[in-house]
């Protein structure tokens, strides 16, 4: 994280929304918007994100507004946190840095029939099974093996593959954004190493930020949409946090290294060469987008093995099915991707790029690309927090249409560094201030922990209050982890 703080203008226009004025740099073909609050926005300014929204506002094609969510930190070219739409009819563009290195990194909620009384007197053995049978850690291989066959069959079809094994149910098909597979999925674009990367890594939870929890429903704030979810008080749900692995780091690896010298050759000038691009229509935009695709798609199966796997331990400690015990898939939404999306821009509906890194999609309701089920709620977004306070289940509403292309925050944001989050934990267990919390927890090593510590993050209680007030996503659950396993 960058230590220097922002210098540049920051004009409050509501209570919810600061602005960067496309003023503030010549090359800036929009103003940037920042969604924070006063409790928000000095941290915000102390980071040098800001001036990362100002830079995205450079891009080629670019509609409306750079936009920043309130979980708002720096990342690589874009800030974490960042909306940006591109019209590919005015040269748009689309740049890996605005989707990320870890494609499709997402989250998928799991509810049950089994409440708190139940889970407490099994909670240790089922975060141990759950540590013993799923696997975490930098490089961690799981139990599944596909061939460089059947990973480009991944790539093309998405977890549907995955039901001929009797690892999916059409239900879980239903319930995952874009159905789990995005259109134009181009596997071929896919380099050997991705593909050597991706091998074993399939049904994986890595390192970092990424973990499985088992969490408690801890308060309801709209009835009739947590009603529609099947959640209740106190009820125990499962919220997984993964990826694309290796396979998606890979991929964009590849592709920053391709784009290198491109914005020069198709006469774009770009203040941040993190920002590499290519117009969409362009041989070099077309490859990457149909490689973005397929490991998006890679990623939706790794999320739904990484469940999959959490229903068998279930299974092994409860003892009934995962039907039995309605370990039902409640939504997985992306928050790393870009997507071809129609929205309204100037009066008037045009087809664009939206890139969205560290920012869900949050459609509002009687949108036609909800679940039916959900079509009258709004679709379902999980925002997780930190292991020790809490996550919270939202339903896009009408105001992220008109504002942010149809988008929310989608978590806490950090606020430290990793490396400054190990300094703070010198000399201290975070397991046990964890278990004194009420969460039991396990990882691989005390890093992994110390990085990951509830002090590293925002208070995701702030973030959502902030998309709540803007319109742009409502309160449904919040969720307390009680049980959580890390890399």
């Amino acid at each position: 994280m960058a230590k220097e703080a922002y210098t540049g203008p920051l004009e409050q226009i509501d209570e919810w929304c600061w602005r960067i004025p496309k003023s503030y740099k010549p090359g800036m073909r929009v103003d940037g918007l920042i969604y924070a609050s006063e409790a928000l926005i000095d941290a915000i300014r102390r980071d040098q994100a800001p001036e990362q929204v100002a830079n995205v506002a450079y891009l080629p094609g670019i509609q409306t507004a750079s936009l920043a969510m309130p979980d708002i930190h720096w990342g690589y070219g874009f800030t974490i946190g960042g909306v940006c739409a591109t019209d590919p009819a005015e040269g748009g563009v689309i740049s890996p840095g605005g989707v990320g290195y870890d494609i499709n990194c997402g989250v998928r909620l799991v509810r049950s029939n089994l409440f708190y009384q139940d889970v407490k007197p099994h909670l240790s053995p089922l975060v141990e099974e759950l540590f013993r049978e799923v696997p975490t850690g930098v490089g961690k291989t799981g139990k599944y093996r596909f061939s460089h066959k059947e990973l480009r069959t991944l790539m093309g079809e998405g977890p549907r593959a995955l039901i001929p094994r009797g690892l999916a149910v059409e239900s879980d098909i239903e319930f995952t954004e874009a159905r789990g597979c995005l259109d134009g999925a181009e596997p071929e674009n896919v380099s050997e190493r991705a593909l050597e990367r991706g091998t074993s890594q399939c049904g994986t939870l890595g390192s970092g930020n990424h973990f499985l929890e088992v969490q408690l429903v801890e308060a309801i704030f709209d009835a009739e949409a947590a009603r529609t979810m099947g959640l209740e008080k106190d009820m125990v749900c499962v919220l997984i946090h993964s990826g694309s692995r290796g396979l998606g780091y890979q991929v964009c690896d590849d592709a920053l290294k391709t784009l290198r010298g491109v914005p020069e050759k198709y006469g774009i000038h770009l203040p941040d060469r993190q920002l590499a691009c290519a117009p969409v229509e362009s041989p070099e935009g077309r490859h990457y987008l149909g490689a973005m695709r397929a490991a998006a798609n890679f990623a939706w199966c790794n999320r739904q093995l990484l469940m999959w796997q959490a229903r068998e331990v279930f299974e092994t400690i409860f003892g009934p099915t995962w039907q039995e015990l309605q370990m039902n898939l409640v939504y997985d939404v992306a928050h790393n991707i870009a997507k071809f999306e129609e929205h309204d821009v100037d009066d008037r509906k045009r087809k664009v790029w939206v890139h969205r890194k560290g920012a869900t999609r949050a459609f509002p309701p009687n949108h036609p690309e909800i679940p039916e089920r959900y079509r009258k709620i709004g679709q379902p977004v999980m925002i997780p927090g930190d292991m020790g306070r809490a996550s919270w289940v939202l339903v896009g509403q009408p105001g992220s249409m008109s504002k942010t292309f149809g988008t929310t925050c989608h978590g806490a944001g950090r606020q430290l560094s990793r490396t400054a989050a190990v300094n703070l934990s010198k000399g201290r267990r975070i397991d046990r201030e964890l278990a004194n919390r009420g969460v039991i927890a396990r990882a691989r090593s005390w890093r992994g922990l110390a990085e990951e510590q509830p002090d590293a993050y925002k208070d995701v209680d702030l973030v959502v209050e902030v998309v709540d007030r803007a319109g742009l996503s409502k309160k449904v659950a919040r969720m307390r982890p009680i049980g959580v396993i890390k890399g």
